[in-house]
């Protein structure tokens, strides 16, 4: 069938712009982390789990390997002088797909010390973790969550938020694994920020622990998210 030259001008567009819809619709949103302030909106409930005070030689690797196991992203919370200690952990964490963040160079009371203290124990720590990351961390979790007003004023000044926890089962101070466990399942909530310890001692118990707790979070239908505080 014979079509005018303007009919054939419309068909031509429409084709093209056809494409161009297409090409929009099947291109992926690369790029986008999930975090604490920004959660996608993909799961209907999710949790952020987050370890403290590692990197450390004999507990990263095995927390590594769990959630590798049962699919699941982490923030960790490093302290700059175990990251100088061991780069290549951090660097093990930062390539799984976890967030790596900042908790201090020495774990310190952030609302006891100067300003000049402050300033180094952060800043010191951004440097060798973007020394292994390629990215300088934005969140700051205050070690002991001692904050005040003027420890947020100083976060804020050096670029970063502060972010803190809403579960905490106390895992550092090794109550039992059963313990741990009850005390995540019982206390998370949509929207959680759980708190525990790949470093700063023994850790054994929370490694025997995670398991049955991402187990569980999991058929609870729960996602896990990081955070970046972008």
């Amino acid at each position: 069938m014979m079509r005018s030259p303007q009919l054939r001008i419309v068909v031509v567009l429409l084709g093209l712009f056809g494409s161009v819809l297409v090409a929009a619709c099947a291109s992926p949103a690369g790029g986008v982390t999930a975090a604490a302030d920004a959660p996608q909106a993909a799961a209907s409930k999710y949790v952020i789990l987050t370890f403290d005070d590692g990197p450390s030689p004999q507990y990263t690797p095995k927390v590594l390997a769990i959630l590798r196991q049962y699919g699941v992203k982490a923030t960790f919370f490093e302290l700059g002088q175990n990251v100088a200690r061991y780069p290549s952990l951090t660097r093990r964490v930062y390539l799984a797909g976890n967030s790596v963040q900042n908790h201090t160079w020495t774990h310190p009371d952030l609302r006891r010390v100067s300003w000049t203290k402050f300033r180094s124990e952060v800043l010191n720590t951004d440097r060798v973790i973007r020394a292994q990351t390629g990215y300088t961390p934005r969140c700051l979790r205050p070690p002991y969550g001692g904050v005040n007003k003027l420890t947020y004023r100083r976060a804020a000044s050096l670029g970063k938020t502060v972010r803190l926890w809403t579960v905490d089962p106390a895992d550092w101070s090794r109550p039992g694994t059963s313990t741990i466990v009850r005390r995540v399942l019982a206390n998370v909530r949509n929207g959680s920020v759980i708190l525990m310890h790949d470093g700063g001692g023994d850790r054994s118990q929370t490694v025997a622990a995670l398991p049955t707790i991402l187990r569980t979070l999991k058929a609870r239908g729960y996602a896990f998210y990081t955070t970046s505080c972008t």
